[in-house]
Parts: C-alpha cells; structure tokens; sequence
C-alpha cells in the first residue's frame, strides 16, 4: 500500500515537471501549494491536489499572460494612431 502511494506520488511529480518546461513555471508554485493543502483536507490527496493546483495554476498564468500582451499591442496601436 505504502510503495503504491509513493509510486504514484512519484509519477505525478514527474508528470507535473515535464508538463512545466524549463523556465515557465509560473504560477505553477502557488498552485501546486494551494491544491496541495485543499487536497489534503479533502481527504490526504496533498499530492493530487498539487499536481492539479501546478496545472491550473499554470493555465491561469498563462492566460494573465496573453491578457497582458494584447493590452499592451491595443496601447501600441492607439500610439501609432496618434503619431500619424
């Protein structure tokens, strides 16, 4: 029971490291520390938790991201449109 348990905890941390790549990790962290204690409260399930806390986590970070860039392309485009 107790090698399955960690077999399992270790497949999930290498499946959550090679979803992440090298440098983009963020939000990865706080959300793998906020599933993390969600799932151990539902239940010890820490380590589901925090995988699924790193994917989420990373999904909304990715899309702050491209919110951020195209602000940032509209505020390029409206300089341009006053230059000309």
């Amino acid at each position: 029971m107790k090698a399955s348990r960690t077999r399992f905890a270790l497949i999930s941390a290498a499946l959550a490291l090679a979803t992440i790549g090298n440098a983009n990790a963020a939000g990865c962290i706080k959300g793998a520390v906020v599933g993390g204690v969600a799932g151990h409260y539902a239940g010890h399930h820490a380590v589901v938790g925090a995988v699924g806390g790193c994917i989420v986590g990373r999904h909304l970070a990715k899309q702050h991201a491209q919110q951020a860039r195209q602000v940032q392309q509209q505020a390029a485009m409206h300089q341009q449109m006053q230059a000309q």
